[in-house]
């Protein structure tokens, strides 16, 4: 099965939830409203309702149409019990899961960052990457070569002196 690279699928219950979810929080206080955690609420919602996936444009806006038509009362029944459940307890203990795209998109911003302390060019870009690094590593694998041809010489000078001079220890 060929994919178009960025082609992608998308859960239109997911999107269907999130509106649920915030059309019920504008209700609660301020206060409240702020340390519910939208993520758990979602997460326990969708996993009581049925996915409604869609890998198109018009796919997406069927199931929308669809999802609001069929599951209305079931998504907003579901979300209130999802919010009764998930309360923001500060006992409680949680480890958000990240996006493993995220997780390797803020290594590579804190890998960029590293990189700039040591580079002579203070304005250090993703685009200008390649045209910043590529002359110093060519620079440094040149470096190394020298320093290995002159190694290489200096060894050979040696054990032809050591061999031809009469001055031995």
């Amino acid at each position: 099965m060929k994919r178009l690279k960025n082609q992608i699928s998308r859960n239109v219950m997911e999107f269907l939830v999130t509106e649920e979810i915030e059309r019920q929080i504008i209700r609660y206080p301020t206060k409240i409203g702020r340390y519910i955690n939208r993520v758990e609420v979602a997460t326990y919602a969708l996993n009581r309702l049925p996915p409604l996936y869609a890998s198109s444009q018009e796919g997406l806006n069927r199931q929308k149409l669809r999802g609001r038509k069929e599951f209305s009362a079931e998504i907003t029944k579901v979300v209130r019990q999802a919010l009764a459940a998930v309360q923001k307890d500060l006992l409680r203990s949680s480890t958000p899961l990240i996006a493993e795209e995220e997780g390797e998109l803020e290594n590579a911003k804190n890998a960029l960052k590293e990189l700039v302390d040591f580079l002579p060019h203070r304005e250090f870009s993703w685009e200008n990457l390649v045209k910043t690094i590529k002359p110093i590593l060519i620079q440094m694998s040149r470096q190394k070569q020298l320093t290995s041809e002159s190694t290489n010489i200096s060894s050979q000078s040696s054990a032809r002196w050591e061999g031809t001079s009469s001055y031995r220890k």
